[in-house]
């Protein structure tokens, strides 16, 4: 087990290193690999270059169906948890660990399609509404959701930024941000005028206050006690908001992203520049919002047509 144990710790060295990946994804790699090397044990397996194709396949088979009468993971889950091992026979076989990848083959169980869920401009219109108040925590509050609504940030990229990460023109307002998405891919998307007067706003008189209360540090997002804002606290947040305004929907950070896609490409922007601004690598990932669009595209028709029925 020790053969396999250092293998990993050199490929979570790798991916944090050379990679970039960020300290979330190397934790979630090191639990799928935990569970994987668990597996490889239990088959008395103890060295890479004994790993078959064979032990592969069971693994994603046992994942899925434990056979000891408990529930298994999700197709999702269980295709997170392949990646992660791909990922990791891959460096192997490229490092000359070992003589070939025996993972390169293996295909994730099939998924059902989910479209991301979106919530309707009225929607998001109350829930910022419900970050009002004049105090430190309600303008950072309104900055943080008017933020995430205006630049589809995901809510790690949003609670990384920096100060020095909102791009200024005249005035000193601030006209962008500086995201750094998955591999520290970095992308500049501009900022509406909601969302600059909200961090304008925050940063005159709401961060201020806050900044003197923890140690320095120069995220822009910070909690009450002057630390950075963590990814919880981001969540927490907007559940809040949520239900001040009295929103029926489960609503986290990724559905005001969702939401910001949709109701871009609702309004005619190209599939392209959403893309861009999402900062996708695959424009595959961003057709997705256009099945959304086309759904409520033929609802509406569906409704409103004479000739429908």
């Amino acid at each position: 087990m020790e053969q396999l144990e250092r293998a990993v710790e050199r490929y979570l060295r790798h991916v944090r290193l050379e990679r970039g990946r960020s300290p979330h994804t190397v934790a979630a790699y090191r639990r799928d690999l935990a569970r994987y090397l668990t597996h490889l044990g239990a088959r008395g397996i103890d060295d890479p270059a004994a790993i078959s194709e064979v032990d592969v396949g069971a693994f994603v088979a046992a994942v899925r169906d434990p056979g000891d009468g408990t529930t298994g993971v999700s197709a999702s889950s269980a295709a997170r948890m392949l990646s992660s091992v791909r990922g990791w026979h891959r460096f192997l076989a490229e490092e000359g660990l070992v003589a070939r990848d025996v993972a390169a083959e293996q295909r994730p169980p099939k998924q059902p399609k989910r479209l991301p869920k979106a919530i309707s401009i009225a929607e998001v219109e109350r829930l910022l509404e419900a970050c009002g108040g004049d105090d430190p925590i309600a303008l950072r509050d309104r900055a943080l959701l008017e933020l995430l609504y205006a630049t589809g940030a995901r809510v790690s990229e949003a609670v990384d930024l920096a100060v020095d990460d909102v791009l200024t023109g005249e005035g000193g307002v601030g006209e962008a941000v500086r995201l750094f998405g998955k591999g520290r891919k970095q992308r500049i998307v501009p900022l509406g005028r909601y969302a600059r007067e909200a961090l304008d706003a925050y940063l005159v008189r709401g961060r201020p206050v806050l900044a003197p209360r923890g140690s320095a540090t120069p995220a822009l997002f910070l909690g009450a006690r002057g630390a950075k804002l963590s990814r919880q606290s981001a969540w927490l947040i907007i559940r809040d908001a949520a239900a001040r305004a009295s929103l029926t929907a489960e609503i986290s950070p990724h559905t005001l992203r969702h939401s910001f896609a949709t109701h871009l490409l609702e309004g005619g922007a190209d599939v392209r520049v959403v893309q861009e601004l999402l900062g996708h690598a695959s424009v595959a990932t961003t057709q997705l919002y256009t099945l959304v669009t086309a759904d409520a595209a033929r609802e509406a028709w569906a409704t409103a047509h004479p000739r429908a029925l």
